[in-house]
């Protein structure tokens, strides 16, 4: 066998000779270079991120430094002297349209207070129409009562006549039938 192992049964327990070896360890070699260039990448992955490093610092690192402090100075201008001037303006604008709303909103309430004042006066005019027509009402039926009581009672007393003239006129007619 010569792949460097120890074959029992043989005498004296001796190795093969190792000339078959470097090949295999040459080859084991050649797959761990391999294996290291394809499919290990932190050597150049390491090597990106000094590069990175080295170009944010160096070359990018003032510029982006000043990018920083010219926005830091700009936030600080908003929050001392813009953001105070708007508010104070915000604010003026809402108390001046606070005012305008609460003057409208008296008017509108002062509008509903005539309109409800107008409505009850159309309402009492109403009620007023309403019950005078209801006296009126009564009134004529009282007077058609009394104006047919009236007739009746003409008409009872002209019935009275008239059964007396008609008893008078049978009367009259006996006296004139018995000759």
């Amino acid at each position: 066998m010569g792949d460097g192992t120890v074959t029992p049964g043989k005498s004296g327990g001796k190795r093969e000779s190792l000339g078959a070896a470097p090949p295999v360890y040459a080859i084991i070699k050649d797959v761990g270079e391999i294996h290291s260039r394809l499919l290990d990448h932190r050597p150049i992955i390491q090597g990106e991120i000094r590069y990175f490093v080295k170009e944010f610092e160096e070359k990018r690192g003032l510029r982006e430094g000043r990018v920083l402090e010219n926005l830091k100075n700009i936030i600080l201008e908003t929050n001392y002297q813009t953001l105070p001037k708007c508010e104070q303006v915000l604010h003026g604008s809402l108390k001046e349209a606070l005012g305008r709303l609460q003057a409208a909103n008296d008017k509108i309430h002062t509008l509903q207070q005539r309109e409800q004042e107008a409505r009850e006066l159309q309402v009492g005019k109403l009620l007023a129409g309403e019950q005078q027509r209801m006296a009126n009402w009564e009134a004529f039926m009282q007077e058609q009562h009394n104006k047919r009581t009236e007739v009746d009672e003409e008409h009872r007393k002209a019935m009275e006549r008239l059964k007396e003239q008609y008893a008078e006129m049978e009367k009259d007619l006996a006296k004139y039938a018995s000759f």
